[in-house]
């Protein structure tokens, strides 16, 4: 039984979701307000009972857009699209999938010491260190003047400390999508990955929706019902950073590796949180064919809801990069119209991820560093950024400066695959894509 203060917390969570998702919330705040002026006891039963409520809401008639989560609805909403695109040799599926791999590690790496970090705070810190602008990892700091913000100097994914790729849920996501197509096959279930989350993820090394999630599951909730029940973070980053395991084992096929990353993500999230997953994992499964990112973006984009708030967030991304020499008045564009989220939300962090890779200029390294000198839930930002590029370029376009650190190793939390080779999990990764696509 879920704590009164946990209750409460999360009841107004629920409400700025429920918002963005375009309902009344006037009633139910009304009610939340009087439920949490009770003694705990009676406040408990209380809170119990608003959240029976907030279950019911809807979107207002006039929300102008359309958000479904059902596979067959998403697909309903969908443009049209190519699907798939023209197989790959075995050398280029290889090399591609590789430098996803390792972009995905160098970049959450890059973006670890400053989690969470404002835009401005990252720049204020890479000044006094005279490493603004960002072309390598964060370097030891070990004296701020009052008041900066600051990371530990003995933080292992800082310049000159590196001996492996730290264990992250950024990158742990990864590994449990792999395990999930080799234990499974191209045919595993929501359910199926809800059952490896129990097995081999532990329970303090999952947040925010995830958490909601797998206590539900413990509880005997499971999909699709364990996305919503008592989850005001159904639409946040988590499922986004998911996406990549199953991406990488459907490279080139743009529609399943859409649908893989639904399977996966309606375990814990609806709407804009899944599209997030679905929308990179088309990308990252593109990028494998093309050279073009714009083009891959585009055939992203048409496997998720044409008039959903990601979308939108998406054209209009793309536009103001093509019309703004600097990243950073594309980012004032982006917090001017998406900062109202919350700073581990799928949509603003998306944009973040977009300005870098577009403003790059086909540039790894500006890529991962853009997506992470913007600030907001940086580690998740620069291993996307990081696994979109490193999939576009191949590991020959993922320079040595940020890959010789690591050592061909990575670390996790999954049970069973604590310490990993990158190589070793570029070839059991070829290995399951050659099996989805009939290699």
């Amino acid at each position: 039984m879920l704590s009164v203060d946990t209750l409460r917390n999360l009841a107004f969570a629920e409400l700025a979701q429920l918002a963005e998702e375009g309902c009344d919330t006037t009633a139910l705040r009304t009610l939340l307000d009087q439920a949490t002026s009770l003694a705990p006891i009676p406040q408990h039963d209380a809170l119990l009972a608003w959240w029976n409520q907030a279950a019911e809401a809807r979107s207002v008639p006039d929300f102008p857009y359309i958000e479904l989560s059902t596979l067959a609805e998403i697909r309903a909403a969908r443009p049209e699209g190519p699907r798939r695109l023209p197989a790959v040799s075995d050398g280029v599926l290889s090399d591609r999938i590789r430098g996803a791999w390792l972009g995905r590690t160098v970049g959450c790496m890059l973006g670890k010491p400053v989690e969470g970090w404002r835009k401005a705070d990252i720049e204020a810190i890479l000044k006094h260190a005279q490493a603004y602008p960002l072309a390598d990892y964060f370097p030891p700091v070990r004296e701020v003047p009052e008041g900066m913000a600051a990371y530990p100097p003995d933080n292992d994914c800082l310049r000159g400390n590196i001996r492996y790729g730290a264990r992250d849920d950024d990158t742990d996501y990864t590994v449990i999508g792999l395990h999930c197509l080799e234990r499974f096959g191209p045919d595993f279930t929501p359910r199926d990955v809800a059952g490896v989350w129990l097995e081999c993820l532990p329970y303090h090394r999952v947040y925010t929706a995830e958490r909601e999630a797998y206590r539900n599951f413990v509880d005997e909730v499971w999909p699709p019902q364990s996305a919503v029940l008592m989850n005001p973070f159904r639409e946040w980053i988590g499922a986004q950073i998911r996406c990549d395991g199953f991406a990488y084992c459907a490279a080139t096929w743009l529609e399943k590796a859409a649908e893989f990353a639904w399977r996966d993500a309606c375990i814990s999230h609806i709407k804009n949180g899944i599209y997030g997953e679905m929308f990179f994992a088309a990308l990252i499964a593109a990028c494998v064919a093309t050279d073009d990112l714009h083009a891959a973006i585009e055939i992203a984009l048409s496997e998720i809801p044409a008039q959903s708030r990601l979308a939108e967030a998406v054209r209009d991304t793309v536009a103001w990069c093509a019309e703004d020499d600097a990243w950073e008045t594309t980012w004032s564009r982006m917090d001017a119209k998406y900062g109202h989220y919350h700073p581990v939300h799928t949509i603003n962090n998306a944009v973040v991820v977009l300005i870098g890779c577009l403003h790059a200029s086909g540039d790894f390294e500006k890529a991962i560093c853009i997506a992470v000198m913007g600030g907001l839930d940086t580690d998740c930002n620069g291993a996307t950024a990081g696994s979109v590029m490193g999939a576009l370029l191949g590991a020959e376009g993922v320079p040595e400066k940020w890959t010789a650190p690591l050592n061909d190793t990575l670390h996790s939390a999954v049970a069973g695959f604590e310490i990993n080779r990158i190589s070793g999990l570029t070839a059991r990764t070829v290995t399951q894509a050659k099996r989805v696509l009939g290699g």
